[in-house]
């Protein structure tokens, strides 16, 4: 049981890696510290998407539920409905690359209207997200 409990929050959280790869952006227009953990995270899960390989969160997690004595995944909640999500059906080399392309892609547009409030604050006069950052923490 403890194996597999490690495998579910395993898996719990590889999906929450893999949503914060594709839309960590998003939280720097809230917090402007956020691409010093997001664009290290993008650039690994774009990598792993391009080159093929396996995320080592998968391997753990594989390796947890044969701990656990799990042949293969089960009805349950995590894995009827989380698992779906991370390892779709159909998942080649060819739809690995065009979803890194389009994460990558998705996030340098981010990026991109996010520099642009930046400079257009700037320019408005004062620095952009010092008092907003302190107003709301």
């Amino acid at each position: 049981m403890p194996y597999r409990l490690a495998a579910d929050v395993t898996l719990l959280l590889h999906l929450a890696f893999v949503a914060f790869v594709v839309a960590g952006a998003l939280a720097a227009f809230r917090w402007r510290w956020m691409p010093l953990l997001h664009l290290p995270a993008m650039a690994w899960g774009v990598f792993v998407e391009l080159s093929g390989r396996l995320c080592p969160l998968t391997t753990l997690e594989n390796a947890l539920r044969r701990r656990a004595g799990d042949a293969g995944y089960g009805g349950g909640f995590v894995e009827r409905y989380v698992l779906p999500v991370v390892y779709p059906e159909g998942l080649t080399l060819d739809v690995q690359v065009t979803l890194g392309i389009g994460v990558l892609l998705l996030n340098i547009g981010l990026y991109g209207a996010w520099f642009w409030l930046w400079r257009a604050r700037r320019a408005a006069g004062g620095e952009p997200g010092r008092s907003n950052d302190r107003a709301k923490g």
